[in-house]
């Protein structure tokens, strides 16, 4: 048997299980309202959340960096790929977030893997949420320490692995800040206080939370009132651009600079997505409006699916998970949706668990009050033709 026969008869084991995956093509820029496989599609499963993956101003600052640093960085930061902007963005960075010092790595799930296969070391053990996102579980799988996994955000469980793990050197708790399936938060105040008296280091993927939560966006650290040893972020959410970071103390910066080989070993993120990152972050900071906007939409959707009677995951987040139930009725909701004019993929196995498939809706600041009528108007009748509701 050929290597093609035989993935040819896995693919087909896919899509017998309903799992089959397709690319679908963008036509335009970013935005609420897109051409999707030649479609006008009105875009619910964007991570874009506060709306600046095109703002002008963002393009304005780009615009005149690329002139000036051309298109690529040409290699990593310890070669040819450090310039002024890295720098520039990491101290804006650090201010943002309140730390000592930040590091810039190529993506969020580089950031992730970065830190997890490089900090705990053989004799560790690693503390993880059963919800985290597949770059932590890899990070984990690269890590010389043991993993074991605790329950969603279920601090009971939690305390009992730490004390069944008080052999161990040392331990490390790593959580999302906002899980991306669910639209959960993790109670970062009691994941601390369960840290400090078992004496365990706290790491958080806050890349869901950056931008939008806490009363100055910067995610759950600021929600809480809390200063975990390592905040994990990116740039390709809220903030519209492309790239992760790592903050926390200058020793660990220093450490990660040196130790991470996602860092090391990995062209630097271009010039200009500095800059327009730079910009983003300055938005975010200064202007509560769009965060607002935000929010007050995320309720309304909430409420109102709720009041329909479906089932409906999170909490105040932009990730709203509508659960259909099995992957090939999601399947059907999500083609049902797009007929009628709105973009929202369904997430199956092994993405979400068996039984609980669901349409992911993420809402974001430029979203306007009739996208969201329609938006609601479709799922009532959907969910009704499917049986989903009553």
């Amino acid at each position: 048997m050929s290597s093609d026969q035989w993935l040819s008869q896995r693919i087909q084991k896919t899509k017998q299980a309903g799992l089959y995956r397709e690319l679908r093509t963008m036509s335009t820029a970013p935005q609420p309202q897109m051409i999707v496989n030649g479609t006008k599609q009105v875009v619910f499963s964007s991570n874009n959340y506060l709306g600046l993956a095109n703002d002008p101003i963002l393009i304005e600052k780009a615009l005149k960096t690329l002139q000036e640093f051309g298109m690529g960085s040409s290699g990593s930061r310890l070669t040819t790929g450090n310039t002024e902007w890295h720098e520039k963005l990491e101290q804006r960075i650090t201010s943002f977030k309140k730390t000592e010092a930040a590091l810039l790595f190529s993506s969020g799930y580089l950031a992730n893997i970065g830190v997890l296969s490089s900090l705990p070391e053989q004799g560790d053990v690693l503390l993880s949420d059963q919800l985290n996102h597949a770059s932590i579980i890899d990070g984990c799988r690269l890590s010389k320490a043991k993993t074991v996994i605790y329950q969603h955000a279920d601090m009971n469980s939690l305390e009992v692995q730490l004390k069944e793990t008080q052999a161990y050197t040392r331990r490390f708790i790593v959580t999302d800040g906002v899980f991306s399936m669910d639209g959960t938060i993790a109670p970062l105040d009691q994941i601390m206080k369960l840290a400090k008296r078992y004496d365990a280091y706290v790491i958080v993927d806050d890349a869901h939370a950056t931008g939008v939560l806490g009363e100055g966006g910067r995610g759950t650290s600021e929600l809480f009132g809390v200063s975990p040893d390592v905040v994990i972020g990116t740039l390709s959410k809220a903030a519209g651009v492309e790239g992760g970071f790592v903050t926390g103390s200058k020793v660990l910066i220093d450490f990660l600079l040196n130790h991470a080989r996602t860092f090391m070993f990995q062209t630097a993120i271009p010039p200009v997505s500095c800059t327009a990152a730079y910009a983003a972050i300055d938005i975010i900071e200064k202007n509560q409006d769009k965060r607002e906007h935000l929010l007050r939409k995320i309720k309304i959707i909430k409420s109102t699916l709720d009041t329909m009677g479906f089932k409906v995951y999170g909490q105040d987040t932009p990730i709203i998970p509508v659960i259909v139930g099995d992957a090939e009725t999601s399947v059907q909701f999500s083609k049902k949706l797009q007929e009628n004019g709105i973009y929202a993929p369904a997430i199956r196995p092994p993405t979400v668990p068996n039984g609980e498939s669901r349409i992911r809706l993420t809402v974001t600041a430029a979203h306007v009050d009739s996208q969201v009528e329609h938006l609601l108007t479709s799922f009532k009748d959907i969910g009704r033709e499917l049986k989903v509701i009553s």
